[in-house]
């Protein structure tokens, strides 16, 4: 066993030609267990680690349209690091690569140089490295907001002449060709296996119909098309008939928006796929829905379907898989099993076999409340692992509701009285309904880390429901029915100060032990100043962006709409380490060791998004040691 385990890793540092001491990919490794060997940070002297340097993207603020106020732009990127180099981007899709050391700009590429008129932003994760080869020098691969999949030598910052047309890929053709002013974004780093780029894309959520969300992979060298999965099955392929009639024409979303993982020595790529759209009304596309709602894995090198395992059936919740899946490993009776796991909006825990797809643990297909809306036909059975406990609420009573302020006390309970609950599956019907965990988790797309030698996730979760309700609308409309309220689509449950309506914690960061299926720990996760001014302590709060692991015995996580960055005792939960940073860093983080020695730990600081924080356009440095003036 320990001799496979060497053989393992060995293959992953083959495939990436990198030291453990870099960060090459999104989530460290391929398998994304966003865990790094690093130790010179541990838990004896992370209390004084300090900002080292702090490189400004000039990404501030963007106006959302003539005559809008600006609003804050998600600054979500974790940097790759590779060999001296650090790689980031930003949310106008611009590509930067820094010193490590010191955070000097070596060279900076912008895919919107040549556009006429005003520039777009939206969120946008990061990049992807692949080595090259002996004939080929590495290149940087990266999707932009207008959906185009683009090549640059990872030294010079250059597009490479022979990829695709000038270094570039139209992602959009043969996809959104019938819906040529419909979104289709790459918004994550794709995923690379060999000498093929896998690209997913964001397309709308509304209405039912627009680009498709097909998974496709790309000849890393030339551009050219190697395989394309059909992430919602043509006539012919197995899970059709989970399409009434024609729904399955031109249906958008069934995408995958988040970031796919890779198992290298299976040859297997796993895609986190999305929600049918239109997200609350599914009407017009009854059945299960296959393979939305799912994660499915796939012969990475022709596109084949190996297994699938859908999370939601019939989604009307936006409930899709928002994270990376994590390759880990789980000890039982003495024996390693290869293992993925899966967290949710609904704050589930699926944890399944890697090679077959069937759960580790017991899943009970439990009933779900009926949807009273015209025309709807909500699954009767939703799947609910016993194992791993649920991580957030999924029903809300009187009891429950927020007593921090008397003000917000009285707020929250009248805003109850109007919603109707019957757990984390209430359809949105015609009378107004409050769903939780709702869309903004559970957990979202910030995933999970993974300690090997403690066989730990690590994962953070918001306690912060959803409220509305569903309204016919007008003739000749795209969908019959859309979800609304009085705060409009995306309401949440939460008062004026935007505190959620239940009793905290609002915010927790929680280990689970794998091999058990049990919590390990569980924290609090971030402050609320002004209740800290007034004596309430331990509210946790609103957090989107994940964490990392360190063989150092650490969780470092930023996440909180607190504006600070924490490190925890992995073992423990105990907070160890917290720093006021620019913004709130709604991004996951990332280590690596420099040629100079020295164990850096950077985030992207930039607030705004989902909650509203003072923006900032900060990426971080951290080290410990002799201090330097940023």
């Amino acid at each position: 066993m320990f001799l496979s385990r060497i053989l393992l890793t060995a293959a992953l540092a083959a495939a990436t030609l990198c030291p453990q001491t870099d960060w090459p990919v999104y989530g460290h490794d391929a398998g994304g267990m966003r865990y790094s060997p690093l130790k010179q940070i541990n838990t004896a002297n992370v209390s004084t680690l300090h900002r080292i340097w702090t490189y400004h993207t000039g990404e501030l603020l963007e106006p959302e349209a003539a005559g809008a106020s600006p609003r804050a732009v998600a600054f979500e990127t974790t940097p790759l690091v590779v060999g001296n180099t650090l790689y980031l981007s930003t949310p106008s899709n611009r590509v930067i690569a820094l010193e490590p050391e010191t955070g000097r700009e070596i060279w900076a590429f912008d895919p919107q140089a040549k556009w006429r008129g005003g520039r777009s932003s939206r969120a946008h994760r990061g990049v992807a490295y692949w080595p090259g080869d002996r004939r080929t020098p590495p290149r940087i691969l990266f999707g932009t907001s207008d959906g185009r999949l683009i090549a640059l030598n990872a030294k010079t910052g250059q597009p490479v002449p022979g990829f695709g047309k000038e270094g570039q890929v139209n992602l959009r053709a043969g996809v959104a060709d019938r819906f040529p002013d419909a979104v289709y974004a790459v918004t994550s780093p794709p995923a690379i296996y060999r000498d093929l780029v896998i690209t997913g894309a964001e397309v709308p959520e509304r209405p039912g119909s627009g680009p498709s969300g097909d998974v496709r992979a790309w000849d890393v060298r030339s551009g050219h098309l190697v395989w394309q999965f059909h992430t919602i099955p043509q006539p012919g392929e197995p899970g059709h008939e989970t399409w009434e009639g024609d729904s399955w024409k031109d249906r958008t979303g069934v995408n995958v928006w988040s970031i796919m993982t890779v198992d290298t020595e299976r040859g297997m790529v796993f895609l986190p796929i999305g929600s049918p759209a239109y997200d609350f009304y599914g009407g017009d596309r009854k059945g299960q829905n296959l393979y939305g709602n799912c994660l499915v894995a796939l012969d990475a090198r022709s596109g084949k379907l190996l297994w699938y395992y859908q999370f939601v059936h019939h989604d009307v919740w936006d409930y899709d898989p928002p994270a990376p899946p994590a390759l880990i490993t789980v000890r039982r009776a003495g024996r390693d099993i290869p293992a993925v796991v899966q967290v949710t909006k609904m704050g589930l825990v699926f944890i399944l076999n890697r090679v077959t797809g069937k759960p580790l643990y017991p899943v009970q297909e439990q009933p779900a409340p009926k949807s009273d809306v015209p025309g709807e036909s909500t699954w009767p059975t939703q799947p609910i692992p016993l194992k791993p406990p649920q991580l957030s609420r999924s029903s809300v009573t009187r009891d429950d509701i927020t007593e921090v302020t008397p003000e917000s006390h009285r707020f929250c309970a009248e805003l109850f009285g109007q919603f109707e609950n019957r757990g984390r599956y209430t359809p949105y019907g015609l009378k107004p309904s409050l769903v939780f965990p709702g869309t903004l988790g559970g957990a979202t797309w910030s995933g999970v880390s993974f300690d090997p030698a403690l066989g730990y996730i690590f994962v953070n979760t918001n306690e912060t429901g959803a409220v509305g309700w569903m309204e016919e609308l007008p003739k000749g409309s795209p969908v019959r029915y859309g979800r609304t309220s009085s705060s409009g689509e995306y309401a949440r449950f939460w008062d004026s100060n935007r505190w959620p309506c239940v009793k905290p914690p609002w915010g927790l960061l929680t280990a689970v032990d794998v091999n058990t299926g049990e919590i390990a720990w569980r924290v609090p996760l971030g402050i609320t100043e002004a209740l800290e001014a007034k004596g309430i302590h331990n509210t946790g709060t609103s957090n989107i962006g994940g964490g990392i692991a360190t063989a150092g015995g650490l969780v470092f996580i930023a996440a909180t709409n607190d504006h600070r960055f924490r490190a925890f005792d992995s073992r423990t939960g105990r907070e160890l380490w917290a720093a006021e940073i620019d913004g709130s860093g709604h991004a996951t983080p990332m280590t690596y060791q420099a040629r100079d020695g020295k164990q850096y730990v950077v985030i992207a600081a930039g607030g705004g998004g989902q909650f509203g924080s003072r923006p900032a356009d900060a990426l971080i440095a951290f080290r410990v040691g002799e201090t330097a003036t940023p």
